[in-house]
């Protein structure tokens, strides 16, 4: 009796690998409203699971909702849009290992991929050509003894470095961060987003968070349009 391999179907012909997938809460195309990227259209890829529960957290309904799909069909339906700038988001992104292949996947398409990852998890395997906006969890967040740290040195200046900040002590929390791991020098850009609707009960403003971080090193970029990529500050609303 001939004895079927892992490689064999039980027709005997050679079985074929199984396609990569993802499980995909929704796949949609907007205006970016935050990093330095913000105002320029930009196909949103929002996968689902997240290991972290943030106290801000906007995407609640990505924890569990969504639908597999293969990488073939997510590239496909994100190349339909027409659109060159494409962000992958959750979620967290990186706790679905396929997802690094679809990143290489677009940016062989030519789109230019940015990643919102939580920065709980490595990013060393992140293709160089995607454009990585990682958090530093502060301590308002409830998250901030997740924050992988040795992410840090694998950042670039394609990179940019966000904190999330509700309150004074995220606030001094997060310009000691900036100033020991000297993050101006490290990445592209430093965006402080104040929470609205919390930081001003905080004492803290959101235009001081901008006059703070503005005087930090700044400089211009140009994509398809002229954005600053030095500090930026952008807003985010606190949960009802």
């Amino acid at each position: 009796m001939k004895t079927i391999t892992k490689q064999e179907s039980i027709s005997g012909q050679p079985k074929r690998p199984a396609e990569k997938t993802l499980t995909i809460n929704e796949i949609y195309q907007s205006i970016q409203g935050e990093s330095t990227w913000v105002g320029l259209p930009c196909v949103f890829v929002r996968l689902t699971f997240c290991d972290l529960r943030c106290t801000y957290c906007d995407t609640e309904y990505a924890f569990y909702e969504g639908e597999k799909r293969t990488l073939a069909e997510i590239t496909e339906a994100v190349m339909k849009f027409d659109c060159p700038l494409v962000e992958i988001t959750g979620g967290e992104p990186l706790l679905q290992k396929n997802v690094v292949p679809l990143m290489s996947m677009l940016a062989d398409a030519g789109r230019t991929v940015l990643l919102e990852t939580s920065g709980a998890h490595d990013i060393s395997s992140v293709d160089p050509r995607v454009h990585r906006i990682m958090d530093l969890k502060t301590p308002g967040s409830g998250e901030v003894a997740r924050n992988l740290w040795s992410n840090i040195d694998h950042l670039t200046t394609r990179d940019e470095v966000k904190f999330v900040i509700g309150s004074r002590e995220d606030y001094e929390w997060s310009c000691d961060q900036v100033r020991q791991f000297n993050l101006p020098a490290r990445c592209g850009a430093v965006l402080f987003s104040p929470i609205f609707g919390r930081i001003e009960r905080s004492g803290i403003s959101a235009a001081r968070c901008m006059a703070t971080v503005s005087r930090s090193r700044s400089r211009l970029k140009e994509r398809s349009i002229q954005r600053s990529a030095g500090f930026t500050t952008t807003l985010r609303s606190a949960p009802p």
